[in-house]
């Protein structure tokens, strides 16, 4: 404890790091103050009973910040911008230019890999604010429009989505952390009193009910042991023996050194669980918006299918199991090369023993990498589907989102507290 208050008397003493936490307050601040500014003709009372009953907006409402439950000028969040990144990452499999450009050109290629993101983010705030706003307006929350007043608000919601993923990229520049992330994060902390709020309402207040005692502690067991988990997986490594080779120089003799690799048990972090979340939006959002053309027997019954797809049914349940799955090895591949590193340490006279440099070490590092991964793999998407299995088990709604929340929030101030601790780290050298 004593070292945690010691790290935050150095952030606050050290100005280059007081500069940076205060630049991300303030870009929170501002965020919260613009999801609270809603766009023109809004039905409060309507949006408040839709929003009551839809678990849909409630997940798509955490990449927003809450600003979708108050349709602000922001309520499209960062969705748009993750989707882009998601179509990117993609890409780089698919076409060879892309993953040339993302591994190949160094620092200058992946500018204009993030620079192509953005501009894909554009369109796609384009259809989904579409989308949103003719779901809204269908369902009278949205009044008395022109076709002015289509446009203007279309207009409104892409330019806060832009606005957005440039504040998220300013605090990844100017502040510490990912800025994204640190988004989505704000937005789940945003939240917590109105879950909390919800939660004691419908179970605990007016009438409390003895009965739910021993839930409520399994509830508060399970969330302890669900932290712990998390931290630990996101924590553990598995260290890999490196020893560099003795050289001459002269009268003097350097190298001969034995360190470790560390590869992480999860490499990808929390980005599998937002990639996953961003995908099974779709279904739901296509569903909901072509339930407005129910006169069409196909395109109704095409609609039925996709509203199936909610937070409650078993298909969600596995399709986001192995959505987390798949993107955790797909975003490790996509971020960690282990033909590079078998270079770099074959070109600075470092090598495994036992293992051959060269073709043979980055083989034994993808071996041990797609084992570990696993296990990464697997825990995230249990973590992601243990909320919908508690649900099923005691009938319990209001924690759904649970595990999700609880992961992003978890990973976002451990991946936070590392780089407070690099700054440090620099500032003590």
């Amino acid at each position: 404890m004593q070292t945690f208050f010691n790290k935050i008397k150095l952030v606050w003493v050290d100005i280059t790091l007081r500069k940076r936490v205060l630049f991300v307050l303030f870009s929170l601040i501002v965020f919260m103050l613009l999801s609270n500014i809603p766009i023109p003709s809004v039905d409060p009372v309507a949006l408040s009973q839709f929003l009551s009953n839809n678990d849909f907006f409630g997940i798509l409402n955490i990449f927003s910040g809450g600003g979708l439950s108050r349709l602000s000028i922001v309520m499209l969040g960062v969705g748009p911008y993750i989707t882009s990144s998601i179509i990117m990452q993609l890409l780089t499999i698919m076409v060879p230019a892309l993953k040339k450009i993302y591994h190949e050109e160094g620092e200058a290629g992946r500018k204009r890999f993030t620079q192509y993101s953005r501009l894909l983010t554009i369109p796609l705030a384009a259809i989904q604010g579409y989308t949103l706003l003719a779901i809204l307006e269908s369902q009278s929350i949205l009044t008395n429009l022109t076709a002015f007043d289509r446009i203007t608000n279309l207009m409104i919601v892409v330019a806060g989505a832009v606005l957005l993923m440039w504040i998220g990229e300013l605090m990844s520049e100017f502040g510490i952390g990912n800025g994204v992330s640190l988004i989505i994060f704000a937005g789940i902390v945003y939240s917590l009193p109105s879950i909390i709020g919800t939660f004691i309402y419908t179970y605990i207040y007016p009438v409390f009910d003895s009965s739910i005692v021993p839930t409520l502690i399994g509830f508060t067991i399970a969330g302890v042991v669900v932290i712990a988990a998390i931290v630990l997986v996101t924590e553990a490594e598995r260290p890999i023996p490196v020893t560099y080779a003795k050289r001459v120089r002269g009268m003097k003799m350097y190298g001969g050194g034995s360190t470790y690799l560390p590869l992480r048990v999860n490499q990808a972090g929390v980005i599998p669980i937002i990639f996953a979340l961003s995908i099974l939006l779709f279904p739901q959002m296509i569903g909901t918006f072509l339930s407005r053309f129910d006169a069409n027997v196909i395109i109704s019954k095409i609609s039925h299918i996709l509203l199936s797809f909610t937070q409650t049914s078993l298909i969600y349940a596995i399709s986001y199991f192995i959505l987390v799955f798949l993107f955790t090895y797909f975003y490790t591949a996509v971020t960690f090369d282990p033909e590079a590193l078998s270079t770099n340490l074959q070109k600075n006279g470092a090598f495994i023993p036992g293992i051959r440099p060269g073709a043979s070490t980055s083989e034994y590092i993808s071996k041990v990498l797609t084992r570990i991964t696993l296990l990464g793999a697997v825990f995230l998407g249990f973590i992601a589907v243990l909320p919908l299995i508690m649900q099923y088990a005691t009938g319990i709604t209001s924690l759904a989102l649970g595990g999700t929340s609880i992961l992003i929030v978890v990973s976002v101030v451990l991946d936070l507290l590392k780089k407070v601790d690099a700054q440090i780290s620099m500032r003590e050298y």
